[in-house]
């Protein structure tokens, strides 16, 4: 039943690189650098590779969107669901999206920590297709450590109300298409130079930091203030 897990896997890096800081810094500090997202920016660092540009990174029409399609700020999120740092961030940003209302977020699954990251994002992107992806987000997110196991994983989708048989049925049968768009965010990770999770584009910011309520208000701002 499980074959989907092993048939078409993502290579891993060789070190864990979810950020080791808890702490949440200024609004200065965590902005170590300006991801220039603009068509001409991102070819330089990615050569222009379609899938590795910035209309694909901000537009892929495979990853999950939450928030307002036609917010005036995109939230591109770079996570983990193996990285505690990741989980952090889940209901500040929930926050900050339902109060403000302009902000469109992109999800990038990037399961880079354990291959128990594998199998979460393969389940979460299974149930896209059925319409559910942000309810089985925040399940997976929920789940408190990390190496959480398969069996924890298991379980907080069904108590989240996911036919477990069905939605593993789901990521088989989806397998190839999950793995590639699983692919195309590691490449754009990569590309952009990402070092670990969470990281965070806020429209021309990169964020490398879990960031409380108060700091994703303030990149937030300091983003429509430059656009």
């Amino acid at each position: 039943m499980h074959g989907w897990r092993d048939r078409t896997p993502i290579a891993f890096l060789s070190s864990e690189r979810c950020l080791p800081s808890p702490a949440i810094l200024g609004r200065r500090t965590v902005l170590f650098g300006l991801a220039a997202l603009t068509a001409a920016g991102l070819a330089t660092r990615v050569h222009a590779a379609d899938d590795l540009s910035a209309e694909m990174i901000l537009n892929d029409p495979a990853a999950p969107v939450g928030g307002n399609p036609k917010g005036d700020v995109t939230i591109v999120s770079f996570f983990d669901y193996n990285c505690p740092f990741c989980k952090r961030t889940i209901q500040p940003l929930k926050a900050v999206m339902a109060s403000d209302g302009k902000i469109r977020h992109v999800y990038k699954d990037w399961p880079i920590l354990a291959p128990t990251s594998v199998f979460g994002a393969k389940l979460a992107l299974a149930a896209k297709y059925h319409g559910k992806y942000e309810k089985a987000h925040l399940a997976l997110m929920g789940i408190d450590g990390s190496r959480v196991p398969e069996e924890r994983m298991r379980q907080a989708l069904q108590r989240a109300g996911f036919d477990m048989p069905q939605l593993e049925a789901e990521a088989n049968r989806r397998d190839a298409e999950i793995t590639t768009l699983l692919k195309r965010n590691n490449a754009q990770a990569e590309g952009l130079g990402l070092q670990g999770t969470p990281t965070f584009l806020i429209g021309q910011f990169l964020v490398a930091s879990p960031l409380d309520e108060a700091g994703f208000r303030q990149v937030v701002k300091d983003a429509r203030e430059a656009s």
